[in-house]
């Protein structure tokens, strides 16, 4: 008798989407999404409660959670994290934190063809963007560019040819039409389970997202 793995909780809270899936395979995966700004802190614990009870288990019952780890909002990120944090600690369960511009290269290889070179460029204030260049490769991919900070009149420079995807507003020919400045938390789950066995963890305390840059709180 063939024994069913164990499902994975996904959690993605990166941007304005605000998702959570229990993925068992490709075939099998219960999902919802949220496209709502400001509403992470809200909609995020009632989207977990509706896949888990969708897919007829217990949190007991995972093999691990995966959460966007970033960069992205500081405020989602940590939304998530913290939301992460809760559970795999009530419930004993590790941790795999997931590069959020790895996941949505993930998404990106199940359309794109293989040999494609695209962008991923995301805001991070007036005049900054997270920028990450890649290609398909293998029904994977690769970067060709590492994640970085760069300043947005630095971004035409890297165009050429690539495709572009993210929330930066640029006019461009190659400016992806559809809305992927984030991964659906499937592709969340699916990057846990192909890449995230060495990023397990338990040591809840010492897991942050990856802001890329330092948290500055301002004084009032």
């Amino acid at each position: 008798m063939l024994v069913e793995a164990k499902p994975i909780l996904a959690i993605e809270t990166s941007e304005n989407l605000c998702g959570a899936c229990v993925y068992f395979s490709d075939d099998k995966y219960f999902e919802s999404d949220v496209q709502l700004k400001n509403s992470h802190s809200e909609k995020i614990y009632e989207g977990i409660d509706y896949v888990i009870k969708s897919a007829g288990i217990q949190i007991q019952d995972l093999s691990h959670i995966a959460v966007s780890s970033g960069p992205g909002s500081f405020t989602g990120l940590r939304i998530g994290m913290s939301a992460a944090k809760g559970l795999a600690f009530g419930a004993s369960l590790p941790i795999v934190p997931v590069p959020t511009f790895e996941a949505l290269a993930l998404q990106l290889c199940s359309f794109l063809s293989d040999g494609t070179d695209f962008i991923i460029a995301n805001k991070v204030k007036a005049g900054e963007v997270y920028f990450a260049k890649f290609q398909i490769k293998s029904n994977s991919y690769i970067f060709t560019e590492s994640l970085k900070i760069i300043d947005i009149n630095d971004l035409k420079s890297k165009f050429n040819s690539c495709l572009i995807f993210g929330n930066v507003k640029v006019n461009h020919q190659n400016m992806a039409k559809i809305n992927t400045s984030t991964p659906l938390p499937l592709f969340v789950a699916k990057w846990s389970k192909l890449f995230g066995k060495d990023l397990l963890t338990f040591n809840y305390d010492y897991l942050e997202p990856n802001y890329l840059k330092n948290f500055i709180v301002k004084e009032s």
